[in-house]
């Protein structure tokens, strides 16, 4: 997870299904780091036994998974993705927990490929913006939700609360590998603006918004930790990579261990701190 919006001349899905295989080696990382965000959307629901929910975006599942122990018995999650790897993840994940109240399907969050007034609840932690028209993506949103229902959404604040993601593409750019961010194309901050969010929710039909940011922390051993764990959840940062020299790629290492110095600790250790919009309505 590292910030910039993907060239549109490479195809977007084919740089997540690259990317899953990193997903699941961090799967147990990404939920803890964003457990406060997922736990402050599952409260918002208000679920009950017997409720259908639908994940969209849900990469490894694990937000879906906790909304699906508070449905059972007799509800259900639909957890989907864009990309059968994550799917893959998902499935995986839920058979090691026992959760057997799920099936997963492949759907694109633009284009909700169900039926009208199905769910009773629905999640999306950090995935609307990365689509191309978060406002239509919202409508169909609504239009799966029963009326009455519920929604929680996440989306990442400003690139400054958020230094854990700005600091390796800081050093490309600086170091000329890369231009910098396109801020109106989709991408890890193009939805951090909380009144936008508001107005794109409530054009869509949702009603009683609800605004809030989650603080979060991540941790790290050290830049190489840090630096590895990029290179495996980010696929922009790993294809720059992967046209560097070593002498390039050393002095790339080098300024992102500058910029991280005011997030280290002893012996070297990082802490960075993040923070997400975190979003609930009424369909």
């Amino acid at each position: 997870m590292a910030e910039g919006a993907p060239d549109p001349s490479v195809d977007v899905l084919d740089r997540w299904e690259r990317a899953a295989a990193g997903w699941s080696a961090h799967a147990n990382e990404i939920r803890d780091f964003g457990m406060p965000v997922s736990a402050w959307m599952i409260d918002q629901l208000h679920l009950q036994p017997g409720q259908r929910v639908l994940e969209l975006a849900g990469g490894p599942g694990d937000t879906g998974f906790m909304a699906a122990e508070l449905v059972s018995p007799g509800g259900s999650l639909l957890s989907t993705d864009a990309v059968e790897p994550m799917l893959e993840i998902a499935r995986e994940r839920a058979r090691s927990m026992g959760i057997s109240n799920v099936d997963f399907k492949r759907i694109d969050l633009q284009w909700i490929d169900l039926e009208t007034a199905r769910f009773d609840a629905a999640l999306c932690r950090w995935g609307l913006m990365f689509v191309s028209d978060p406002g239509g993506a919202l409508q169909e949103l609504r239009r799966v939700l029963r009326p009455g229902g519920r929604v929680a959404l996440a989306v990442w604040a400003e690139p400054e609360r958020n230094p854990w993601a700005t600091i390796p593409t800081r050093a490309l750019v600086e170091l000329g590998h890369v231009e910098p961010p396109d801020p109106g194309a989709p991408g890890m901050f193009v939805l951090a603006d909380a009144e936008r969010l508001r107005a794109l929710l409530e054009h869509a039909g949702f009603t009683g918004v609800v605004v809030e940011r989650v603080e979060l922390s991540r941790p790290d051993r050290d830049v190489d930790e840090y630096l590895t764990g990029t290179l495996d959840l980010s696929q922009p940062f790993a294809e720059v990579r992967q046209g560097l020299t070593d002498e390039q790629w050393a002095e790339v290492q080098a300024r992102v261990g500058e910029l991280v110095q005011p997030f280290a600790g002893e012996e070297g250790t990082l802490r960075f701190p993040a923070c997400s919009f975190a979003v609930a309505a009424d369909a």
